[in-house]
């Protein structure tokens, strides 16, 4: 069995770049298939989620090369299957991405869920409510989800809980509904604005992302971009609280500092001395911290 033995007690110190945001890059990967042509995503982490959703999109006919460290082009224009099979989507726990982005493309989608037919507290009602607001049916079998709108239309949805799974998967099938989508109790986290980026990059029309009412006006077209993903602010937070645990000196690059202002508070509440850069945030412990309470 494998494991790791840390051996604690000493004081980290020195310098860390962040990777991109695994949370944006898993759906921004399944958003490319909306485009009508090539899309140029910088910043890709490498990691297995990746690993998996280029294997999905290939599967679906999409051409995925690697042009370079971290970059992938993707060519969406010779997609030939709606189907994510249960061994493929199995692996990758945001699969669902791929339901809201084949039902914009094509009209039509046949996903897996993680986990096959348990589905357990049904995780994506959310996400089914959003789909059937805008003029999807659904049905669920053994682990399957079948979705199949002839016309998407503009809708008013309300999410009863705050959801960043329904809110993204929302948002990918509204891009190309017939007039104005509103989705009122959207989850408002960096990698919502990060993704409604990358899809008014190439063409969307999306407005309210980061706050709780986002507004999507659909369009016919989607065209190609190049587009680089944001850093991934929860490694950037664990690295940040790893320095004032440790009574550390650690600088961590590659960030964007508003992504982490709630972080940032709380070290400096607890004692932690921060220091904010464009792209950079040093944490240095200054040896005694103060309690504190954290929601989430």
């Amino acid at each position: 069995m494998e494991k790791y033995v840390i051996k604690g007690g000493k004081r980290l110190q020195g310098e860390v770049t962040i990777s991109a945001a695994k949370n944006s890059a898993v759906a921004i990967l399944p958003a490319a298939l909306l485009s009508d042509e090539p899309c140029l995503i910088d910043n890709v982490p490498d990691i297995s989620d990746i690993d998996c959703a280029v294997k999905i999109l290939r599967r679906l006919g999409a051409d995925v090369k690697r042009t370079g460290k971290n970059k992938l082009l993707i060519d969406p224009r010779h997609i030939h299957s709606d189907t994510v099979e249960y061994e493929l989507g199995k692996n990758m726990r945001a699969s669902y991405y791929f339901m809201g982005a084949l039902l914009g493309k094509v009209g039509h989608a046949n996903v897996s869920m993680p986990g096959g037919c348990d589905l357990g507290a049904r995780p994506i009602d959310q996400h089914l409510k959003g789909f059937q607001a805008l003029g999807a049916d659904n049905t669920v079998d053994y682990g399957m989800v079948r979705l199949t709108a002839p016309e998407l239309r503009g809708s008013h949805i309300y999410f009863d809980v705050v959801t960043v799974g329904g809110t993204i998967n929302v948002m990918l099938a509204a891009c190309k509904a017939k007039g104005l989508t509103i989705i009122e109790n959207a989850a408002k986290e960096p990698h919502i604005v990060d993704v409604a980026n990358f899809l008014n990059s190439m063409g969307a029309d999306i407005m309210g992302a980061g706050t709780d009412v986002i507004k999507v006006r659909g369009v016919q077209h989607l065209h190609g971009c190049e587009y680089s993903i944001i850093p991934d602010q929860i490694e950037a937070g664990t690295f940040m609280i790893i320095a004032a645990a440790t009574d550390g000196d650690i600088l961590v690059r590659g960030v964007i500092p508003k992504h982490l202002e709630a972080v940032t508070a709380k070290l400096q509440k607890i004692g932690a001395k921060v220091v904010e850069y464009d792209d950079a945030i040093r944490v240095t412990g200054t040896g005694v911290l103060k309690k504190t309470s954290v929601k989430t």
